[in-house]
């Protein structure tokens, strides 16, 4: 398709999307004049409604490519960009909140516009010479001529009242990240996932949000709102995110995706995280580090109310599990170890990262929490998934509705006194060569007989050869499991700890490979 094309079947779409909305939209895709610039246009969450709706009746068009001189600027020039932020978005007023703006370029392709609301009204966000600070004029210049963004992060005052801390982004395709009181960034969240580690010849596809619109906060409000449009190949969708900075960190997600075609495997409540070693998984190469991750285990409360835990691990091969639930109650990757000395590194703060809970609001019904596991060798790469999968397929013409909510706590929600499982390692029973588990529980009810504990333990292939209890601390139990795998290449192992006949315990799930 030539380049004249294009442009009009851009301008017919947008002629098309604005007498569906009745002029209410500003152009989310190519150049706006200046009179469409410094208009302001009313605003409410049905205008992020209707240009999803409007939006899933045409084809797809992907966004303005950032200029080619942004997209070429090595890591150190990109990095030499900084917002001003004496242009930060309500900087010095009364209301807590403000917002900055990162710059296109580099690995950020593409550009977004960013709307603030005050009043029900809402204004694009325009970007000119003095908005970044830049290493060069020409720089500069392109930024204002090309008026869109990466993305942006809002500011609260987390930590102390006198100063306002980074807490949340959102930049990149459908991603955003969040940290509570106290935490340093980690893994992070997205919009949707679509044909996750699917077979040849499928590929993943990454819906982008395309634009957004920064509620005004009350000058008193400890939270804030954010509606985001979200589009891709064969889907559109309008979100809502009402944020409430603290400890942790909350975030309210709202909804409706509009299906180009039928869509047989997304994923909602999708987290994206960092493990390269730790635990059961050791590294493959020399590090004095005793771990590297952001996250080190899956949480999940089924609906039937059980308490899980599934450690990660970093494999040869891409490992896919799926968990099948019915109206899950909760699941989440979690950074379960919170001391520096679990990791010995001076610069990550790993144990600092925060973990990242899902809680479904109304019936998510039948599905699967679904983890992904991708090899990697370095630290840099995100190499952990893990979402909610419905079983049934999403049907275009039919707007689907979900909602859920994110906090950004230390560790998975969990009944007082249940066992809480702290720590897994591996290795061979000593004087034979069957492979043992060693599982720390913490937090159990003390007072408790080590004789009167079951544990109710599993192999999917070959078989349990016995387990053995210990006294770890006052409310702790260290559980040995010794299994035979016979010989077969996998097997999923399964152990809850039980006291007359009811769980006080997590259920630890792993997959072992030989």
């Amino acid at each position: 398709m030539t380049s004249q094309s294009r442009l009009l079947k851009r301008r017919s779409f947008l002629a098309r999307l604005a007498a569906a909305l009745g002029g209410l939209a500003l152009d989310p895709i190519g150049s706006v004049s200046a009179a469409e610039s410094s208009s302001a246009a009313p605003f409410s969450a049905n205008v992020v409604l209707d240009m999803a709706r409007a939006f899933s009746e045409h084809e797809f068009i992907p966004p303005m490519e950032v200029p080619e001189k942004l997209k070429k600027l090595d890591y150190d020039r990109y990095r030499q960009i900084r917002f001003d932020k004496k242009a930060a978005i309500w900087a010095g007023s009364r209301t807590k909140f403000s917002v900055e703006m990162f710059a296109p370029g580099l690995f950020y392709t593409y550009g977004i516009r960013v709307h603030t609301v005050d009043n029900g009204v809402a204004k694009l966000v325009q970007i000119d010479k003095s908005t970044f600070i830049t290493p060069s004029s020409e720089i500069s210049d392109l930024l204002a001529e090309f008026n869109k963004v990466a993305g942006f992060r809002l500011h609260y005052p987390l930590n102390t009242p006198k100063y306002q801390d980074e807490f949340v982004v959102f930049a990149g395709a459908s991603y955003f990240r969040a940290v509570s009181k106290g935490q340093n960034y980690g893994m992070s969240a997205r919009g949707l996932a679509i044909d996750v580690a699917e077979p040849a010849p499928s590929r993943e596809e990454f819906p982008i949000f395309r634009q957004f619109w920064i509620e005004r906060p009350a000058n008193k409000a400890d939270s804030i709102v954010v509606h985001a449009l979200l589009d891709s190949q064969r889907v559109t969708g309008a979100y809502q995110f009402r944020m409430f900075p603290g400890s942790p960190t909350r975030i309210e997600v709202k909804a409706t995706l509009f299906p180009r075609s039928k869509l047989n495997h997304i994923g909602l409540g999708s987290l994206t995280s960092m493990f390269l070693f730790g635990g059961i998984d050791h590294s493959d190469t020399p590090d004095y580090r005793n771990a590297v991750h952001d996250s080190n285990g899956l949480a999940m409360l089924s609906g039937s109310g059980e308490y899980i835990w599934r450690p990660l691990n970093n494999p040869k091969t891409l490992q896919v599990s799926a968990f099948v639930d019915n109206n899950p109650r909760g699941f989440g990757l979690v950074q379960r170890a919170r001391q520096q000395s679990d990791y010995e590194d001076l610069e990550a703060n790993y144990h600092k990262r925060p973990s990242t809970w899902v809680t479904p609001v109304g019936d998510w019904g039948e599905g699967v929490v679904v983890l992904v596991e991708i090899p990697t060798s370095v630290e840099t790469n995100d190499n952990i998934v893990a979402y909610w999968r419905p079983r049934k397929p999403i049907e275009p013409g039919t707007p689907f509705e979900f909602a859920y909510n994110l906090e950004w706590p230390d560790d998975s929600p969990l009944p007082e006194d249940f066992g809480r499982i702290t720590r897994t390692a591996a290795g061979i029973k000593l004087f034979t060569q069957f492979p043992q588990l060693v599982i720390d529980f913490m937090d159990l009810p003390e007072g408790i007989n080590i004789d009167d504990l079951q544990f109710a333990a599993s192999v999917s292939a070959g078989r349990v050869l016995g387990t053995q209890a210990a006294h770890n601390g006052p409310d702790g139990i260290r559980l040995f499991l010794t299994f035979d795998p016979s010989g077969t290449p996998m097997s999923e192992i399964r152990v809850q700890p039980r006291h007359q006949g009811k769980a006080i315990g997590e259920t630890m799930l792993f997959r072992w490979l030989s």
